[in-house]
Formats: structure tokens, sequence, C-alpha cells
């Protein structure tokens, strides 16, 4: 039975898959677990350089160096100090075929599929001999692992991670009222155009009575600031339904009394 199951090679900053291992096991667990792993991915600078995510009978480990992570799907009876001495080797073939600059510039999902064949060699090295060739490296991983062992992370975590990562963050009971802002409608263009619109008219009907009220009188000093007026109520409607109705009364009353100016009633 293989304990190694699937490996991943992806870019820390942004989640971008580097390459993969090709899997000839489609088992459900598997399958759900390979998805978990594709989520981790994608917020590994929130998460620690090593970590673990256990399953009922897989588990997950990643280590994170130089912007890379290294990632692995195995069965659970397989030693943790084996799946990270997996990483480590993994990690070093990689780091030897690839340079960072490379890795950099990659710019598409999996540019290095030719990766595979050596993951497939690791995978198939560790699955039927149990492990690396010098056992001094997996002694040398295990004391690691005693000193500074990896974060274990669980499913919860890991969602909360992603959608903090991702910018959909679940609002705390308590902590405030929830507002939510509505897209605009094509009425609320509508009458932002209009409104803009008005208050243009307003402001060019005001200093031309400023120059006439200045020019002959001073009588219409009140219609300048009645434009005026409708003018800054015309701005600030938007935000202030209040405003809005006293624009349009304003504004009725202004336009009736121009009407009455000009057009006069005969008796």
């Amino acid at each position: 039975m293989s304990l190694i199951l699937f490996a991943f090679v992806v870019r820390v900053r942004d989640g971008l898959p580097l390459s993969a291992s090709t899997d000839f096991e489609h088992n459900q667990e598997l399958q759900e677990r390979k998805q978990q792993l594709r989520t981790i991915s994608k917020a590994l600078a929130l998460f620690p350089d090593r970590g673990t995510v256990k399953g009922q009978k897989l588990n997950i480990y990643f280590v994170s160096s130089e912007g890379v992570s290294y990632m692995t799907v195995c069965h659970c009876t397989l030693p943790v100090a084996k799946a990270f001495c997996f990483l480590e080797d993994l990690r070093w073939e990689f780091t030897a075929c690839y340079n960072s600059t490379v890795v950099a510039l990659a710019a598409r999902p999996y540019p290095f599929l030719e990766f595979d064949s050596t993951i497939q060699k690791l995978k198939q090295q560790y699955n039927q001999s149990g492990g690396p060739a010098l056992e001094i490296t997996l002694a040398e991983v295990q004391q690691d692992l005693n000193i500074r062992p990896p974060q274990v992370l669980t499913l919860e975590e890991v969602e909360l991670t992603n959608g903090a990562a991702n910018g959909h963050m679940e609002q705390v009971p308590g902590c405030g009222q929830n507002i939510r802002l509505e897209p605009v409608t094509a009425p609320g263009i509508l009458s932002l155009v209009l409104n803009i619109m008005c208050a243009s008219l307003n402001i060019i009907r005001g200093v031309h009575l400023i120059e006439y009220t200045f020019q002959d009188d001073y009588e219409g000093i009140w219609n300048v600031v009645a434009f005026l007026l409708a003018f800054v109520c015309c701005v600030f409607q938007v935000q202030c339904p209040c405003c809005m109705l006293a624009a349009y009364t304003l504004a009725f009353s202004i336009n009736f009394k121009l009407i009455i100016h000009h057009f006069p009633i005969v008796p």
C-alpha cells in the first residue's frame, strides 16, 4: 500500500501551482484532501513554514522555503518524520532543477510539469523502501521536529485563514451592525446625473442674478440666495432625503416665481 499518495509544489506569494504528481488513486478522501491542499495553498503566506492538517485516514503536510511550498498527502500510518523527510528531499530536488528567478517569473499554472518524473521517483523510493537512503537524514529531521514541531492546523482554521486572505471575513456577533452596501441601480445613476445638471443650472442662474442685482438694484438679492440654496440642496440631496425634498420644493417655488415675474397676468 502506498503511504505517500500525492505531492504538490506551489509558489507561496500567490498560490500558483508549479508542479504536481500524477496520482493513480481516486478514492473520495484523497480528492477531499487535494481540494483542502489547494485551499491551503491560496493562503500560505498566513501559515507557518511547517504545518500539518490531520484527517481520518489521510494527513496533509507542508514545508515552505524561499518562496516555494512543498506539500503532500500521506497515509496516517506514515511517521511524521518520514513525511517531512520526503518534503525535504523534494525541496532539494526542486531547487536543484529550478532557481528562484525562474520560479518568480512563472506566469501560468503548472509551468514545471516535467518535474513530475522526479516526484514519482521519490514517491517510489519512500513507498517501497520505507524512507530515505540515509538514516542520518531521517534522524536529523526527527531531531529538528522535536526542537520545532510543526503546527497542527484544523480544517476550520484553514477555511478561516483562507477567507481572510481573500478578503471574506465573517461578521462576529456583537461587534457592530452588519451593514451591506447595495450596488448602484440605473434609476440612481439617472438621478445623480439630473442632480448634477440641476445644480449646474442653479449656480449659472445664480451668477447671472448676482451680476444683474449689483448692476441695477439690490432687491433681487433674495433670488440669488434662493438659487444658491437650491444649488447646495442639489449637491447634498444624494446623501440626505430631506435635502432632496427641500430642493424640489425650493426649485418649484423659484421657477413659479420666475414664471409670474416674466409672464404677468393682465387683468
